[in-house]
């Protein structure tokens, strides 16, 4: 399976001693804000075995990022395919971190070794980057990656209730060349 190394992260297979930082995470009211109802153990733990399957079937998915200093499983980064249902269809990046992960330069610097995995080693053309209008971070860090958005793509999303989170955004990024 397909490891991605940074200067300060490992973007790497899921492990069992990852199910319950990550659990811990997804009951985080903080890092679920942007992301809807939090999530039960065994919810977290499924989602988790779904990352893993898609990264062994498919080569790419959402890998457990930890700091290579340390082996501190921090959350997840990485590419899936959009959702059936959305206004568009591609494939997206995407990320998650602990709160006490956040501010380090983690998200950008995961998220950008994602990218030029998708660009290079898979073959993308383009990649796009989801959230909701009301998450700035994460619309901050599709910024730092060079990711576009055009108002006109905002959309709303039907598969969430009506409410702050249905009204997201999308960002798109093409190769560098």
């Amino acid at each position: 399976m397909t490891e991605i190394r940074t200067r300060r992260l490992l973007l790497r297979a899921w492990q069992e001693s990852d199910l319950a930082p990550w659990a811990a995470m997804n009951a985080d009211p903080e890092v679920r804000e942007h992301l809807g109802p939090l999530l039960t153990p065994e919810q977290a733990t499924a989602s988790a075995r779904r990352f893993q399957a898609d990264l062994a079937r498919d080569g790419f998915g959402f890998w457990a990022v930890e700091v290579r200093d340390t082996g501190e499983f921090i959350g997840f980064a990485g590419l899936d395919r959009v959702d059936p249902g959305m206004p568009f269809t591609g494939v997206e990046a995407g990320w998650r971190l602990a709160r006490a992960a956040w501010g380090h330069g983690y998200a950008t610097e995961a998220a950008r070794a994602v990218l030029a995995y998708g660009f290079d080693t898979v073959g993308l053309a383009e990649i796009l980057a989801v959230t909701t209008a009301t998450n700035l971070r994460s619309q901050a860090v599709m910024r730092r990656l060079g990711m576009t958005t055009d108002p006109a793509d905002d959309f709303d999303d039907l598969s969430v209730p009506a409410g702050p989170l249905r009204r997201s955004v999308l960002y798109r990024k093409r190769p560098d060349r």
